[in-house]
């Protein structure tokens, strides 16, 4: 019953049938992985994605909570003797829990407030008559209630505990507090001030020491910013109610909401003075409180929802890099006075040879012929250098060593070492390479990360590669869980190798874990490598359940059955041999034959398990079996001579590659040592609302400088490469035409807006 009401909710956010929800929440409760029922299960589902079924799994886990908290909270108010039919229809139908909360507010349990004592003193009586009959006066009728031994000493302490009676009924109303909650959300804004006396120290968070914008308008970036800024003791934060006003006003307008709630009219009745100090408690010492409070925390609920998503959307496209392919690779992890690491690796990723050189401190020569020497014993093909300290020195060192050596034909390339460090010291590389310096287990992530992003970087932690925004602000759990997902996603999309994957690749393959991975690279030492995909079944702990979610993940090359090194399920094999009989074909007859597959209709192949959806994803796996989805490989080509910002021209035009992208830009690598920042404004001529619809991590693109900021280490990129410039001119900016007789010259201006968010940005990273 409760899962029908769910499934219901559930389809009208996601504009399908309640049919296709139930159907997944039924494969989920049974232990089916996301990527096994988007891929393997579209006629049950009617072809539900990967990106719905992960919503659908978030509402549902959020939707469980609810209705749990629901049947708490009816039983609590039932043992009350206060659960009316209107309140049990109020809580049952609502799908907030801040409206949940709110309507339990007048029954949950808290401590002893001035109103209960006030209650308690029996105070009750005068605080319902002086609202409900303004014509009494006030004095007079507090005199009545005073009585030492109950706390009452005189008329003033009668009449504050009847105003605290009825402040805190009134700021337990849930229908107020909405009505309240939503115009705040609309109009009153956040204001962030420094505290006094922190202004030097906390220089970094200058942009926000006298900010003021509407809340719900505050972007997820500059949100996390002043919450940080709070968190470490320079900022305070704060509400504005009513920023119409240059100064605090005498009543605020959300009274005037309290008092329309209520249906008090004022006509000088005696009293209406007392009526009004209620009103005016009520609004200033108990809602704009617990608003301040409830607000800011949604605030930042949701710019950290925000942030994870960014972190989420920029892990998924470096995982799914183009590979390199699996090459000789030589990995090369820069350094000055420690030397350049050197680690080489075949093309099955397996680690042959390593070494350290000193380049840059005076034995360039020597560091050449040691190289040159193992470029050519192991024929490498690909050189992988790392992007950090001394990465263009280095890059320069080879350049001059293929000319020394003509016969070192290895391809260069730039790739990022976000990650290789926490890689080199981790548990799993202590296992791998247990007798290696972890400086060198660096090169060898960074030689085999060319070869197979996905394959490297599923041995980080996400959260380590550096991909975020504001990371270390966010829930950790609910960061952790989201990445996980991309990165299960991006894994079982790509589908791995299963005579060579790493134990932690197959960790993120559907239906396994640690152990279970463990268990086979185990018995993959033990008895060889796999043939048949069945023999998975002999795995300890591999039992029926887990084959059928992982199976079609796994590929076996040269195994028995050429379907295993495709991604046709084992389960569906019969409908390929149906198909096979139909024909009078064999499997290797058309493997690979795309004209003839596209004339085979797929609804002559469908039965009582397989719909036309399961088919159609067989034939086109015939026709490519094993298919990458990800892109051709290419590679940014830095710029000759351009290896540190000092050689930076304003007007330069550079290729880069995209190493981030956050809600105000992009940051673009271009070879000298600082990422550049593409603000919003100027990734386009058109206006940009997300600037991932533009740019991926991982592009390839062309900028301009626009502004370079040495004494700041900030540079501003353009990608509208007609866009004027600027440059820094004693502290100024001085613009320089650059034919852009179309269009304001704002980019320049906007970039250098950008840097304050840069900086946080770049602290954080």
């Amino acid at each position: 019953m409760i899962n029908n009401q769910i499934s219901h909710i559930i389809a009208g956010e996601l504009t399908v049938k309640p049919e296709q929800v139930l159907a997944a929440i039924q494969l989920l409760d049974d232990g089916s992985t996301v990527p096994f029922i988007a891929r393997y299960r579209k006629e049950v589902t009617g072809g539900l994605d990967d990106t719905q079924l992960r919503t659908l799994d978030s509402r549902l886990s959020y939707l469980r909570e609810l209705e749990d908290r629901k049947q708490t909270i009816l039983k609590s108010i039932e043992e009350q003797g206060k659960l009316t039919p209107e309140l049990n229809q109020k809580i049952t139908n609502t799908l907030s829990k801040t409206e949940l909360e709110d309507l339990y507010l007048p029954y949950k349990p808290k401590r002893r407030t001035r109103g209960q004592i006030a209650i308690e003193a029996g105070l009750e009586p005068l605080a319902d008559d002086l609202w409900q009959r303004p014509d009494l006066k006030p004095e007079a009728e507090a005199e009545k209630y005073i009585d030492s031994e109950k706390g009452v000493a005189d008329t003033k302490s009668a009449l504050d505990g009847a105003r605290y009676i009825l402040m805190e009924r009134f700021a337990e109303d849930a229908a107020l507090l909405a009505k309240v909650r939503h115009y705040l959300w609309n109009n009153a804004h956040l204001v962030s001030q420094v505290i006094t006396g922190k202004e030097e120290e906390g220089a970094k968070f200058r942009d926000y020491f006298a900010q003021s914008e509407l809340i719900s308008k505050v972007p997820s970036h500059r949100a996390l910013a002043m919450f940080r800024g709070r968190n470490e003791g320079f900022l305070q934060l704060s509400l504005n109610a009513d920023p119409q006003f240059e100064e605090a006003p005498k009543e605020s307008y959300c009274e005037q909401i309290i008092t329309e709630h209520l249906g008090v009219r004022f006509n000088d009745q005696p009293a209406d003075k007392w009526r009004k100090a209620v009103i005016n408690w009520t609004w200033r010492i108990k809602i704009l409180m617990h608003m301040e409070t409830e607000l800011m925390t949604t605030l930042r609920e949701r710019a950290e929802e925000e942030a994870i998503n960014v972190f989420a959307a920029n892990l998924h496209d470096m995982l799914m890099a183009a590979p390199a392919g699996m090459k000789v690779t030589m990995g090369m992890d820069p350094g000055l006075r420690t030397g350049v690491k050197i680690a080489v690796v075949d093309a099955t990723g397996k680690l042959v040879a390593t070494e350290t050189i000193y380049p840059h401190t005076g034995q360039a020569d020597k560091a050449a012929m040691m190289v040159a020497a193992l470029c050519i014993k192991y024929q490498v093909e690909l050189v992988a250098i790392g992007n950090g300290t001394a990465s263009r020195e280095t890059e320069r060192f080879y350049l001059d060593v293929q000319k020394k050596y003509p016969e070192v034909k290895g391809q260069k390339v730039i790739v990022s070492e976000a990650g290789a460090s926490v890689y080199s010291a981790s548990e799993l590389a202590a296992q791998e390479f247990p007798d290696l310096d972890v400086s060198i287990r660096g090169a060898v992530s960074i030689a085999r990360r060319l070869q197979d992003p996905l394959a490297e970087l599923v041995k980080i932690d996400p959260k380590s590669i550096g991909v975020g925004q504001y990371q270390h602000d966010v829930s950790q759990t609910q960061l952790a869980k989201k990445l996980d997902a991309v990165v299960e996603d991006g894994v079982n999309a790509v589908g791995v190798n299963l005579n060579t994957a790493s134990m932690m690749l197959l960790a993120r393959i559907a239906g396994l874990n640690k152990v279970i991975a463990q268990n086979i690279v185990d018995w993959r030492n033990e008895n060889g490598k796999f043939a048949d995909r069945k023999q998975l079944l002999k795995v300890p702990r591999l039992g029926p359940k887990a084959f059928e979610q992982c199976a079609g993940f796994l590929r076996i090359m040269e195994g028995t059955n050429p379907l295993d090194a495709s991604a046709v399920h084992p389960e569906a094999y019969p409908v390929v041999e149906r198909i096979l009989a139909k024909n009078h074909k064999s499997l290797k007859d058309i493997l690979g034959d795309s004209n003839y597959l596209k004339s085979l209709k797929a609804v002559d192949y469908v039965d009582d398990h397989f719909g036309v959806p399961t088919v159609t994803d067989i034939i086109k796996e015939l026709d490519k079996p094993g298919r990458d989805p990800r892109p051709e490989f290419k590679t940014a080509q830095f710029a000759d001579n351009i290896e540190t910002m000092e050689d930076l021209k304003i007007g330069m035009i550079m290729e880069g590659a995209v190493t981030n992208v956050t809600n105000f830009g992009a940051f673009v690598d271009i070879g000298v040592h600082q990422d550049g920042l593409v603000h919003i404004s100027a990734l386009s001529n058109k206006f940009v609302d997300d600037p991932r619809t533009i740019v991926k991590t991982g592009d390839i693109v062309k900028v301009k400088v626009i502004e370079v900021d040495i004494p700041r280490k900030r540079i501003a990129l353009s990608m509208r490469l007609d866009d004027t410039t600027s440059t820094k001119v004693d502290n100024k900016s001085v613009n320089v035409s650059s034919n852009s007789k179309h269009r304001p010259a704002t980019a320049a201006t906007n970039s250098a807006m950008g840097n304050a968010f840069a900086a946080a940005f770049k602290k954080n990273k």
